[in-house]
């Protein structure tokens, strides 16, 4: 499988998914590390794809939504941005609506199914 299609398939396989240096758990740099707290703190689950991991994915991400650094988080498919525009909408609340609704949404097609 190409590597687009393979991102293209994990973007429209998890409702919410990040791509950052390192893992939630142990991030490799403090843009990672943020935006994976951010995410962490709205209680939902969230996929990740730990880049310095697939140096394939580290190389073509950029390109994928043209979107130049790391990390990249989709929720429901979209790019929605990296770390400063997820932590302007965590503040806001407008992370935890459209992150709630892209769950319960693949939730309810995965029921329906």
């Amino acid at each position: 499988m190409d590597v687009l299609e393979r991102i293209k398939q994990q973007v429209e396989t998890y409702p919410v998914i990040v791509y950052m240096k390192g893992t939630p758990q142990l991030p490799q740099c403090g843009f990672s590390s943020r935006t994976a707290e951010a995410l962490k703190s709205l209680g939902i689950e969230f996929a990740y794809v730990n880049v310095l991991a697939d140096p394939e994915i580290f190389q073509n991400l950029p390109r994928f939504a043209d979107w130049p650094t790391f990390p990249q988080v989709y929720v429901d498919g979209e790019l929605i941005g990296g770390c400063d525009i997820t932590l302007e909408m965590h503040a806001s609340g407008d992370l935890q609506k459209i992150a709630k609704a892209a769950v319960e949404k693949a939730s309810a097609e995965k029921a329906a199914s």
